[in-house]
Order: C-alpha cells, then sequence, then structure tokens
C-alpha cells in the first residue's frame, strides 16, 4: 500500500477537495482506496456523509498512533491507496502524515503568499526526507498563472501536473456527495484531476522515490526573475537538493 499525505500550513489551499478528487480519480483508475482525516474540520467526512456509498472508505483519526494502525489495518486488508487529508495549523498532525507517507502533495493557490505559506511544511518534509511535489491549485480559468514560477518549478520537477484551475464543477461536486470526476466526467476539471492522479500514480511507482540517493543539486541558470519567481526560487534553495534524483521529470510522462 502506498500512502499520499495532503499537508500545508495555509489554509484555504484546497487539500480536502484534492484529497476527494484524487481518491475517486485513483479508484477508477482500479485502486483500493481510503481516506485518512486529521483535520478535525470534518470536510472529508461530511462529504462521505452527503455521498452515502461506504466507498472511498473514511475514518477519522485523532493522532500518530491511531494514525499508524490505521494504515496498517488498511494494508492488511488490501487497500492500495491511503490519503490523508490534513489540517492547516497543527504542526503536530502534520508530522505525523508527512512521517508515514510515501509522497507528500502541498497544495498551493499560484501566489507569492501561498508560496511562502509552504516553507514551514518543507522543513518538516526535509527533516524526515520524504519525497514530495508542489500542486498548483485554484488557478485562475484562462491563464494558468503563474507561468514563470511553474515553469522554474516544472523544470527542476517538483512541480506535479497538470494545474488544477479554479472551476465550479469541484464545489459543485463536493456538495452533491461526489467527486468531480463523477459530477462531470467528460468536464475540463474531471480531465484534469485524472490527469494529476496520473503524475501522482508514476511517481509512486517509481522505485528512485523509495531509494532517495540525492545527486548533487544542478547549478541554478542566470534568469531574469520576478518576485514571484524569486520566491519559487527560494523555496526551491530551501528543499531542493535531498531529492533530486528521483524529482528530475520523466520523459513519458511530459
Amino acid at each position: 500500500m502506498r500512502t499520499i499525505a495532503l499537508t500545508t500550513r495555509k489554509g484555504g489551499s484546497g487539500k480536502s477537495t484534492l484529497a476527494i478528487g484524487l481518491a475517486v480519480a485513483a479508484m477508477q483508475d482500479g485502486e483500493r482506496v481510503f481516506l485518512l482525516e486529521t483535520d478535525r474540520q470534518g470536510t472529508v467526512s461530511k462529504w462521505g456523509e452527503r455521498r452515502g456509498t461506504g466507498d472511498p472508505g473514511i475514518e477519522p483519526v485523532a493522532d500518530e498512533s491511531g494514525l499508524s494502525r490505521s494504515l496498517e489495518l488498511l494494508d492488511v486488508k488490501g487497500y492500495t491507496i491511503a490519503i490523508i487529508d490534513t489540517p492547516a495549523a497543527d504542526i503536530t498532525a502534520t508530522m505525523a502524515a508527512v512521517r508515514v507517507a510515501d509522497l507528500c502533495l502541498i497544495p498551493a493557490r499560484p501566489s507569492p503568499v501561498d508560496i511562502e505559506a509552504t516553507h514551514p511544511t518543507l522543513a518538516v518534509i526535509r527533516r524526515l526526507e520524504k519525497g514530495f511535489a508542489f500542486v498548483l491549485n485554484q488557478a485562475p480559468a484562462g491563464t494558468y498563472r503563474p507561468s514563470k514560477a511553474a515553469a522554474t518549478l516544472n523544470a527542476i520537477g517538483v512541480l506535479a501536473l497538470p494545474y488544477i484551475v479554479a472551476r465550479n464543477d469541484h464545489q459543485d461536486a463536493i456538495g452533491a456527495g461526489l467527486a468531480v470526476s463523477e459530477y462531470a466526467p467528460s468536464g475540463k476539471a474531471a480531465n484534469e484531476i485524472r490527469a494529476l492522479w496520473a503524475w501522482v500514480k508514476h511517481k509512486l511507482n517509481d522505485d528512485s522515490l523509495v531509494n532517495k540517493q540525492a545527486d548533487p543539486a544542478p547549478e541554478t541558470p542566470e534568469i531574469n526573475q520576478d518576485p514571484f519567481q524569486s520566491m519559487a526560487m527560494s523555496t526551491l534553495k530551501l528543499v531542493y537538493a535531498p531529492w533530486a534524483s528521483w524529482l528530475r521529470p520523466k520523459t513519458d510522462c511530459q
């Protein structure tokens, strides 16, 4: 079983919506998926109540020991993917989720403030030597901002693709107890979340994710940085070196 943690200490980044969307996209791809919720706000649990199907399974988890026990039990039961939704401001819950994760996804809206707010989470990920990727979420439709910052992140390989554009289908689906790939399966939002799941699946199946022996970090190219790009590069300097080998994008998923 592989474990994905959606984690950032910035509120409003869309962790719960992404967790739900990825869970159902993975189910539709043949995975046995379970959602573990460490966020007391209970967004995922409330969605599950509206859904009323019991699939994917959802369980609120209060502490790190409960999280570990739940993962062990899910593994025994034959689940293939566990997705952990975490709270924004609880460092204990963040550390617990990162510690057990195979891959940490860090949602961030495309603004300098949101990118800067990922630094505390990245510090935890670096300390625990875990693999990660940013997910640029709630990007304005039609513009796909931030072009320069996203290009910088993608060139080094720490940006999950595609960006997730802010579309009404996401919120309408959550309100109906559905995921976006069920609510409007042929829509743009559904296509984006399925493509994001395909990217995540590829990373989870990458052997170098398990054996993260870092190569020396390449030299940063000379670029004309705008403020957003400068913020992105500052973030990369904090986190890049430990995962250099597996973070490089693979040609077969471009």
